[in-house]
């Protein structure tokens, strides 16, 4: 038996991807606690839902009462917790396994005077420092990780090319498809590429696909935007459709903590895609054979690739399906998190 907590519930995309995955596989009984079981736990839903927060907050003190033989602690307990909460529940367990896959320790409380309430950078420091291991999402996590606790296990927020359509006609659309996929937030890092978007745009006619919220949000871009919502069918769906993905980010201290995830998805499809070199993504470009342009070499890279052979891409394409099958599925990283949480061949109830 594995005890669970993390602050949202299957809907959230970090939940999904760092608990649920790996759950579903283990065919082990587990406990999962999901605060409100929401895909967010933003200061305004929980004030709104104080009855659910009373009964999270008392669910969790008595997880911690129980000392249970085995916990993972997915990025925090509660929103409203300063690292007290998060530190109980870790040192309660025989072995209490912190899991993290965001720059959360470079978090002070930007965005509002609700969030600076419960700032996330000291409870993470407070979690990694109390838990028997860690286990953090990419090389920058890991790197921060170890200067607080001597056993920090590295596990990339892993995709299942076998969930994904693959993509198996590599001709141009009539126009051209870009695409990306993410959370309505993060749509703000596609701005920084704005005047490289547009004028792919004037020579080509490529749209652009945003699989996240139907909502506009993008200003003048949304001219030759077409918005799919996100759905975990669309995500898997409707990413062969495109003819390249792309995947920006800002260089600073939280987006070198992030774990590649849009690279990784499109790899799955088969679909060649261009990214930021930040952080992991550097690698992760490096192996899927894939340009990583700096901030004046995007409309260059997204045309090299456009006027590439529909043969070539599809080598390239195939390629990067094969490389996220063998190190970035759940398949190749299933032995080394059952390791890291506790119960790889263990027959031992809780």
């Amino acid at each position: 038996m594995i005890h669970v907590v993390m602050p949202h519930g299957r809907s959230g995309p970090s939940t999904r991807v760092r608990v649920f995955e790996w759950l579903d596989r283990i065919g082990a009984p587990a406990v999962v606690s999901g605060y409100l079981s929401h895909r967010n736990s933003s200061p305004s839903y929980v004030a709104r839902h104080p009855v659910a927060v009373l009964a999270a907050e008392r669910r969790l003190r008595a997880m911690a009462a129980r000392r249970p033989q085995r916990l993972l602690l997915h990025r925090e307990a509660s929103p409203l917790s300063r690292g007290e909460l998060e530190r109980r529940l870790l040192s309660s367990a025989e072995l209490g396994v912190y899991d993290f896959d965001d720059a959360l320790h470079w978090d002070w409380g930007a965005g509002g005077l609700l969030r600076r309430l419960a700032l996330k950078g000291p409870k993470v420091f407070l979690a990694v420092r109390h838990a028997d291991r860690v286990i953090a999402g990419s090389p920058v996590l890991a790197e921060w990780a170890s200067q607080h606790n001597e056993d920090v296990r590295l596990i990339p927020s892993c995709v299942s090319p076998a969930a994904y359509r693959e993509k198996t006609d590599y001709r141009l659309g009539v126009p051209p498809r870009l695409g990306w996929i993410g959370s309505a937030h993060n749509e703000r890092y596609i701005e920084l590429i704005a005047p490289a978007l547009r004028e792919v745009h004037r020579r080509t006619g490529a749209r652009l696909t945003l699989i996240s919220t139907p909502q506009p949000r993008l200003g003048e871009l949304e001219s030759f935007i077409d918005r799919v919502p996100w759905s975990e069918e669309a995500q898997h769906t409707y990413l062969a459709q495109f003819d390249l993905g792309i995947a920006p980010l800002a260089d600073d201290p939280h987006t070198r903590g992030k774990c590649g995830y849009k690279l990784l998805q499109c790899a799955a499809a088969g679909v060649p895609v261009v990214g930021s070199p930040v952080g992991v993504n550097r690698d992760i470009l490096s192996r899927l054979g894939m340009p990583a342009p700096e901030d004046d070499e995007w409309v260059d890279s997204i045309l090299e690739l456009l006027q590439r052979s529909a043969e070539a891409r599809a080598a390239l394409g195939r390629h990067a399906r094969a490389v996220v099958q063998r190190e970035f599925s759940y398949d190749a990283w299933l032995p080394r998190w059952k390791q890291a949480v506790g119960i790889a061949d263990s027959q031992n109830p809780d």
